[in-house]
């Protein structure tokens, strides 16, 4: 399975990206993530904020080296919109600090006020083997 957290970049500056990923009732990870209830998991959730900062950075390569303060506030159902905002925050040696929010888009294509899905603090270092 090919999954893609990042659908297109909406706002883009040399410290912040803006990106978005539509969640359809068609992605194969929600037939699990309940059959009753899908909600995009929030291990993906973190990895689309994860992904919007390897594209802010043009460091495909980069992997999650720890995550901190990490809060997740509302659900996100098929036919909804992740709004991904994410912040460079600095650079040490080959690793980056970022901050992230994703906020919900509802289904009519507005955002849900106060609808904050994950926020929390990443870095991103280089794959060691």
């Amino acid at each position: 399975m090919h999954l893609s957290l990042l659908d297109r970049v909406i706002e883009r500056s040399e410290t912040h990206i803006v990106t978005v990923k539509g969640v359809s009732s068609a992605e194969e990870y929600l037939q699990d993530h309940f059959p009753d209830f899908p909600v995009l998991p929030g291990v993906f959730m973190i990895e689309a904020m994860v992904a919007a900062a390897r594209e802010l950075v043009g460091e495909p390569r980069l992997v999650l080296g720890s995550v901190r303060a990490v809060k997740y506030g509302r659900f996100v159902r098929p036919g909804e919109t992740l709004v991904v905002r994410v912040s460079l925050l600095k650079r040490d040696g080959a690793s980056v600090e970022f901050k992230g929010e994703a906020g919900v888009r509802g289904a009519n294509g507005a955002m849900i006020e106060g609808a904050t899905a994950v926020s929390g603090r990443f870095v991103l270092r280089p794959l060691t083997v």
